[in-house]
């Protein structure tokens, strides 16, 4: 077990609807495959850092998540192989422009905008167990908890599958989705993402 400092990542791949119990609040079957989209490096700011509100939004919201670290390059792997091409685990914040995302019918605009990607504190290298809960604090309450065991698609079953659409690189991310209990931001507001034995994220919302 070891802290690793999180250094720029390369591709940031994420995974829509990935807890039973977030499908179950939405009224929405469970999918045979995970839906993944992508969000930019660019968006990226670790711990500490703001979180900017754009002005092109008027709803944007939280999203706790487990966030896998590729440290291998990942090709066509098997879920057995996959656990071999993982460096570590950390937290992160899947910031999203709820209303831009139902008015595009497509995810990119909303999930892009520079600072919408908050990562860390640090990069644990031993998998967090089955049963530790991702939590997300709004202002010191909790709005978001669920077990990683409620996952549809755990962490190897996602490496593998992503591995067979594209090549995972060393520093690449997935975001493993996200609890239910989504809910937007407003700048003052001060968000914590907990994942236990990963540590606390801890970001502030800004206006510029």
């Amino acid at each position: 077990m070891a802290h690793l400092e999180l250094r720029q990542p390369g591709k940031i791949i994420a995974v829509g609807l990935n807890y039973r119990s977030h499908a179950a609040e939405l009224g929405m079957e469970l999918t045979p495959e995970p839906v993944l989209f992508m969000k930019p490096p660019s968006a990226v700011i670790g711990d500490g850092d703001a979180i900017i509100l754009p002005e092109a939004s008027h709803q944007v919201d939280y999203e706790a998540e487990l966030a896998i670290v590729i440290g291998r390059t990942a090709h066509g792997l098997s879920r057995e192989e996959a656990q071999g091409s993982i460096l570590g685990y950390t937290c992160a914040n899947d910031v999203t422009a709820r209303d831009l995302q139902s008015r595009d019918g497509q995810w990119t605009r909303s999930k892009s905008f520079d600072t919408f990607c908050p990562l860390g504190p640090w990069v644990e290298t031993e998998a967090p167990p089955p049963g530790a809960l991702v939590e997300l604090l709004l202002n010191g309450e909790v709005r978001q908890t669920a077990p990683l065991s409620d996952m549809i698609f755990p962490p190897p079953d996602l490496v593998a599958f992503i591995s067979g659409i594209m090549t995972l690189e060393p520093g690449d991310v997935i975001l493993t989705g996200t609890p239910p209990g989504v809910g937007p931001i407003v700048a003052g507001d001060n968000v914590v993402v907990r994942i236990d034995s990963l540590g606390e994220l801890t970001n502030h919302v800004v206006l510029l």
